[in-house]
């Protein structure tokens, strides 16, 4: 099972600068390469200071201008959001600039209250997003593309520069069992989460990937199937109590924007009471000592995902964050490496 650090881009202090911020990120995407992370990825999220990345495919080329070998996702470019007529070319660019590392993660938007005042309400975005992935598809593969439909309609374009990876490597984020069974069937990796789900509804997700696999045949071999979770090594029961409540925390803001109603004063979001406790949570996420995460992780390689994106900050200090990536390299990733031998 392979290893994705994920940029979760949580400013909470926006005193810090925005500056400061961004370069932690980008130290954190050169230490991954180092320890032996597979990926790194990047969010897009606008208007908010969590999740805060809204121009992903910019962070993926300076990455990759600081790294000689680490894959580099887009995880989510939120379609719907875009002009796939100039996406497209963006993509292509990015594409060359990364040495073809660029694996381009593509959703349909999670926060209501962003996609509202971006024009694209929720309540359309997946329709938007399946028309859209189409034409972008087609955009990169082909030339002479003309298309007819309710969001495009456009006479015979070129998208130029031309991509150099054919085709642009493209993962889908589903948490429908439909939808990530669909998303395999057409040749697609897949990137899902369980939140505070069960181990049975993990292993039904994986299952339903597996399924679309088969369905695709020989190239579903080749396809991947992501977990994204909140994971940090603490270095003792005190650091895994603590760091749990900055969580809590951070979830706080999210649930405002993925379940909530959406309060937001100059791009901070409010932070809301939960319905989940702090105990709840705690048992939930990976925020705890290197044994227990690999327990909590071997879940995860038994029931058959090919990587797992560790989400790691959500309000911690950046010289934490690095030491945790330290501890998860030295301890954790290693276990992973020959999953077979391990889980057995």
């Amino acid at each position: 099972m392979d290893f994705c650090h994920f940029l979760t881009s949580y400013l909470p202090n926006p005193s810090v600068g925005s500056k400061v911020h961004f370069q932690n990120m980008i130290d954190q995407s050169v230490l991954a390469e180092k320890l032996g992370y597979n990926t790194v990825s990047i969010p897009e999220h606008h208007l908010v200071n969590i999740l805060m990345m809204p121009s992903p495919l910019q962070m993926a080329v300076k990455i990759a201008s600081l790294t000689k070998k680490i894959k580099i996702t887009t995880g989510v470019a939120v379609l719907p959001l875009h002009d796939m007529r100039t996406y497209a070319g963006e993509v292509a660019t990015a594409d060359i600039l990364t040495d073809g590392r660029l694996i381009l993660g593509v959703g349909r938007g999670a926060f209501s209250w962003e996609m509202k005042r971006l024009g694209t309400p929720i309540e359309i975005s997946k329709e938007k997003f399946i028309e859209s992935l189409n034409v972008l598809q087609l955009l990169l593969s082909e030339k002479e593309v003309s298309f007819k439909g309710k969001y495009y309609d456009f006479e015979p374009i070129t998208i130029m520069p031309r991509p150099i990876s054919n085709p642009v490597p493209m993962m889908i984020a589903a948490m429908d069992l439909e939808s990530i069974k669909n998303a395999s069937t057409k040749g697609f990796h897949v990137q899902s989460t369980v939140l505070s789900g069960t181990k049975e509804l993990l292993i039904k997700r994986v299952n339903a990937f597996k399924e679309g696999c088969k369905i695709l045949g020989e190239k579903g071999k080749t396809l991947k199937l992501s977990m994204q979770r909140m994971a940090y090594a603490a270095k003792n029961q005190s650091d895994a109590e603590e760091k749990n409540r900055l969580a809590y925390e951070y979830y706080k803001r999210f649930d405002n924007m993925f379940t909530g109603p959406g309060k937001v004063h100059a791009g901070e979001i409010d932070p809301l009471p939960r319905n989940q406790t702090l105990k709840e949570m705690s048992e939930n996420l990976i925020i705890c000592s290197t044994s227990e995460m690999i327990d909590k992780l071997s879940i995860y390689a038994e029931a058959g995902v090919d990587e797992v994106i560790l989400s790691s900050d959500f309000g911690q200090t950046q010289n934490e964050l690095i030491e945790s990536m330290y501890r998860i390299s030295e301890e954790v990733i290693p276990y992973f490496k020959d999953t077979k031998s391990k889980v057995a």
